[in-house]
């Protein structure tokens, strides 16, 4: 089941109906509700994927509480190391075993020796690198005693299962999110206006901006090699917008349902193409996800302490990591190692963690800006590419500087029409973003009637589709 799509928009008001109506006065009947509702919305994909959910829900749960219970450092440790172990096979197992097992044959067919290539059939769970990363930071900060371990099976299962954010995030600390399945929720017409408010515009990233910059972006990348420079860059381009409203919306769309239940979710994006530099890019990019490599792989490794190489090392590992986890490919590594090579010279002069005033733009700030946005257009060339070889060939097609004629766009009515809703709705979603960086806000805030307007949009443009999935349900 998928955000925009039919059948949720049955599913959300019912759940909604009997979670306020029926439920508000009893905890239990609260969680109980969002652990079925939870269930049924990851279950509508394939219901054979929820034994393994409920696999790590149980197997988290029963760590954490004997972590609680073992004294000694070195029973704990090994708790934790049972947990780190179970977790990550399983992860490396359905996201990873049959791109090592290709690559393996590779290798060894580079050496001559040939062996089959018959690798099973293995379908990703959807979700699955996300939710794995929540259980995997309970245990950890359980051990850290960081947090107390839940005792309550309902309320554990439900913060693993939450439906809102369970397959594409954010990725929720137990810290700040398991506390609020402990306490009764009660109905706050504002929360939930501003959750309404949140839904619209993420449902506008996703249906109006991404999915229609989808259509152009597919059909430059599958036959690059008919088109010009300027329309292989312009494709670069689109598809930077098509990723940013396709997750974004989504976290919006996470945070905004979840408002509507009671629930308080982090931050996950902060107007990331306002950003000056590559390592303010990455403080406001899927926030979640990098602030958890940080505390929970880059500090454990040393951090920025130690000598200058040991701290280089440390960046190294985290954004190839963070580039495998996104997907089992070497254009994924390749992303991550595009990143790590722009991040390293503002971490070399120590300029990584300087907080950039956003609410005025000077001529400087803007040419940052814009600089900015063209090289993580470039490195998401690598991103969206099925191989390296056509990520190369795209790049050096780019800087070929073949031609600049706009042809494609407007070379057929269907193209012609396509390229006119992305330029009229980005211009909207950039326009939007850049006044709520203008008045610091860090979240965009649209009044009645602009909600109003955009959901007739949404609305339309849904009318003439089916609807997409996210791309990040596939990592």
């Amino acid at each position: 089941m998928v955000f925009n799509s039919l059948i949720f928009t049955v599913y959300l008001p019912l759940v909604f109906i009997l979670y306020w109506g029926f439920f508000k006065k009893s905890l239990a009947w609260q969680n109980s509700l969002l652990l079925c509702a939870s269930y049924v919305f990851y279950g509508w994909w394939d219901w054979r994927f929820l034994s393994l959910i409920l696999f790590s829900t149980l197997l988290d749960y029963g760590i954490a509480i004997q972590l609680s219970k073992a004294k000694e450092f070195r029973n704990r440790k090994r708790y934790l190391i049972l947990s780190l172990i179970l977790n990550l096979s399983l992860l490396g197992f359905f996201k990873y075993y049959n791109f090592f097992v290709d690559n393996w044959i590779k290798a060894w067919g580079l050496l001559g020796v040939s062996m089959s290539h018959d690798t099973m059939s293995i379908i990703l769970p959807v979700g699955i690198s996300f939710y794995t990363f929540q259980t995997l930071s309970y245990t950890i900060d359980v051990y850290r005693n960081r947090v107390k371990a839940s005792t309550n099976i309902i309320q554990f299962a439900a913060y693993v299962s939450f439906f809102p954010q369970l397959v594409a995030g954010p990725i929720e600390r137990a810290k700040e999110f398991l506390p609020q399945f402990q306490v009764i929720r009660k109905f706050n017409a504002k929360f939930a206006l501003s959750g309404v408010n949140l839904m619209v515009w993420g449902l506008f990233k996703k249906v109006v901006v991404a999915d229609n910059c989808a259509f152009l972006v597919n059909s430059i990348f599958s036959h690059s090699e008919n088109y010009n420079s300027m329309t292989l860059f312009l494709g670069a381009v689109l598809f930077s917008l098509q990723i940013y409203g396709d997750f974004s919306g989504y976290s919006d769309m996470a945070i905004g349902i979840s408002r509507l239940f009671g629930f308080r979710l982090m931050t996950n994006f902060k107007f990331p193409y306002f950003s000056r530099n590559i390592a303010e890019f990455w403080r406001r990019w899927h926030i979640s996800l990098s602030t958890w490599f940080r505390d929970y792989l880059y500090i454990p490794m040393g951090g920025s302490k130690g000598s200058f190489w040991k701290r280089i090392r440390n960046v190294f590992v985290v954004f190839l990591v963070s580039g495998f986890w996104h997907g089992a490919n070497w254009t994924f590594l390749a992303w991550g190692g595009v990143h790590v090579l722009l991040f390293l010279p503002l971490f070399a002069v120590q300029k990584h963690k300087t907080n950039i005033e956003t609410s005025r733009f000077s001529i400087m700030q803007v040419f940052n800006i814009v600089s900015t946005f063209c090289l993580v257009t470039l490195a998401w060339v690598f991103f969206r590419s099925d191989t390296i070889e056509k990520a190369l060939e795209f790049m050096l097609d780019i800087f070929k500087f073949s031609g600049i004629s706009l042809n494609y766009f407007i070379s057929t009515p269907k193209l012609f029409l396509f390229s006119m809703i992305v330029v009229m709705s980005s211009a909207v979603l950039l326009l939007f973003e850049f006044f709520a960086v203008q008045n610091n806000q860090k979240e965009l805030a649209l009044s009645p009637i602009q909600v109003v307007f955009i959901g007739v949009l949404i609305v339309f443009m849904g009318v003439f589709k089916n609807p997409e999935t996210f791309i990040y349900f596939q990592f």
